[in-house]
């Protein structure tokens, strides 16, 4: 099958932070209906462009083949591309009638595009995207169809157990220390180490915890070394294919060491979660909450929500760096956002968790467009006030969460602050019990304040805890802006960086849960539709 390939990413490679891709997915492409006149002579073609994070320029990827002589084509050759959930991938298809053999697109008939983000296709049900083909006015120009696989090497693990019986006795006044080492043998004839098991102290006859390893580490044929405190007991070889037929006489081998069990599972991926409908394509039910405790009035130049009529203050600019990608993980692109810390019309009570459109009923927002107004307008009729307690909106997204713990859906609280916090053991505490549930929490510090609170609750170098009860899972993650900020004031570029570091570690928190809860992903749905059926082509 051919398949188009490019060695660079999608984006533009950042040598900073030289980050590896986090997989490769396969884009097929599929039109209906080309144009709505008679062609007989139509031989289409689809050329996929990509457009880099800083330059903007859009950049031919690669074609399909061209398919002669029907309006409904179904190319085979693929789109090999790199996949970032973090980032806003730009994609764009534009589709000709070849007319001849000149690779210049310009002499050829343009049929219509489409634009959309690669996230846009992965988050849609059973990572399907259809969409109308535009760019030709008062034209209808069809449909094209884009669906996308992942690729990748085999992900399946193997967990087994060993244990053994009346071990050789190394110590003269006490009994051995045994662990064992074990190697995949090499196609070379040499030997790679692949895991060594605990130490089970002063015993002949040790059972060592279950152990998980890649299967493509022990499809081939392995050595097993026994030794005590480095002193060789003894060594046996077996293989995969033996391992698997489990617990029997087969799997007990001369240096009395006998196999307990052996399962073989598939180390599930994001994308198997979103493919297969396991999460709800709304999963991602974003509560953007905005920290109006700042000095200074918000129309006064001084103050970090000052609505610039030229350029974004830093909140809408995280709002939107953020919301952007995650958006395209939602079905309906409707949002309910709130804020806290404000004193709020008509009688100037305090809230800490309040719409941020004034409809208490309704505080759904649409889009991203649409959460910014509401921003912009609650700036307008809220007077900023303290304290600011986190506690509250945390434990908000948590009823919310409680209530869903199937792995049908997946909270994200994005929390932009300016680093003021007055609940922080409050704060803990709803985190630690947050931990057990589908959610994560993303921080965002704006403004030059010391973040040192924000740092805390992140919980990367020691996990938060709170009356002595640790957090399930890390589900936090703090960046501050500043420290994506592009020194030469472009703003895009900015938003990317923040986009991507802030939004690296929601597919590891999300798969842990599912772990953590036993749940796998569903098989693919079947993305039945009418212009999947073949249409009656007129020529």
């Amino acid at each position: 099958m051919d398949k188009v390939e490019a060695t660079a990413t999608v984006r533009d490679f950042d040598p900073i932070s030289g980050s590896i891709p986090a997989t490769k997915v396969e884009i097929t492409v599929s039109c209906r209906l080309l144009s709505d006149n008679v062609f007989p002579s139509l031989s289409s073609v689809v050329v996929l462009y990509t457009q880099g994070v800083e330059s903007k320029q859009w950049r031919e990827f690669g074609r399909t083949e061209v398919i002669d002589n029907t309006l409904n084509p179904d190319f085979v050759r693929k789109y090999i591309l790199d996949y970032f959930f973090e980032e806003k991938q730009n994609l764009r298809f534009d589709v000709y009638d070849i007319d001849s053999k000149s690779p210049d697109l310009a002499k050829h008939d343009f049929l219509g595009q489409v634009y959309c983000t690669l996230g846009e296709i992965v988050g849609s049900p059973a990572s399907r995207l259809e969409k109308p083909l535009g760019g030709i006015p008062g034209k209808k120009c069809g449909t094209i169809v884009l669906s996308v696989e992942e690729l990748g090497n085999c992900r399946d693990y193997a967990t087994m157990q060993f244990c053994a019986n009346k071990l050789d006795k190394k110590d003269f006044f006490g009994k051995s220390d045994p662990f064992m080492v074990f190697y995949r043998s090499n196609e070379d004839g040499t030997f790679t180490i692949c895991h060594k098991t605990e130490v089970v102290k002063n015993t002949l006859n040790p059972v060592w915890q279950a152990f998980s390893i890649p299967v493509r580490c022990s499809a081939r044929s392995h050595t097993h070394s026994l030794l005590k405190d480095h002193d060789f007991i003894g060594e046996f070889t077996t293989s995969y294919k033996e391992l698997c037929r489990g617990q029997s006489q087969l799997n007990v081998y001369e240096v009395s060491v006998s196999l307990l069990s052996f399962i073989v599972e598939s180390e599930h991926t994001f994308l198997d979660y979103i493919k297969g409908g396991s999460v709800s394509a709304s999963w991602f039910a974003l509560l953007t909450l905005t920290s109006l405790v700042l000095e200074g009035n918000p129309s006064q130049s001084t103050s970090l929500h000052y609505m610039n009529p030229y350029q974004m203050n830093a909140y809408a600019m995280a709002l939107k760096a953020v919301g952007e990608i995650i958006q395209d993980y939602d079905s309906d692109k409707m949002f309910p956002a709130l804020g806290f810390g404000a004193k709020l019309p008509p009688d100037g009570r305090v809230s800490h968790e309040f719409p941020l459109n004034g409809n208490i009923e309704n505080p759904y927002c649409n889009g991203m467009e649409g959460i910014l107004e509401a921003y912009h307008q609650s700036l307008k009729t809220v007077q900023l006030y303290g304290p600011t307690n986190f506690a509250p909106v945390v434990n908000h997204v948590a009823r919310y969460a409680a209530a869903v713990q199937d792995g049908s859906q997946y909270f994200v609280l994005l929390i932009i602050t300016d680093g003021v916090i007055s609940d922080m053991a409050q704060t803990k505490e709803a985190i630690v019990n947050a931990a057990k549930l589908p959610m994560s929490i993303i921080i965002v510090g704006v403004g030059q304040a010391e973040f040192d609170a924000m740092v805390e609750l992140d919980g990367d170098d020691i996990r938060i805890s709170s009356r002595g009860k640790l957090a399930e899972r890390d589900i936090v993650q703090f960046v501050p802006f500043r420290d994506y900020m592009d020194r030469t004031g472009n703003h895009v570029l900015s938003m990317a960086r923040l986009a991507k570091d802030v939004l690296a570690e929601i597919p590891d928190q999300l798969i842990s849960y599912m772990k953590s809860r036993a749940i796998k992903p569903n098989t693919a749905p079947p993305a039945y539709s009418t212009i999947d059926q073949p249409q009656t082509n007129p020529v």
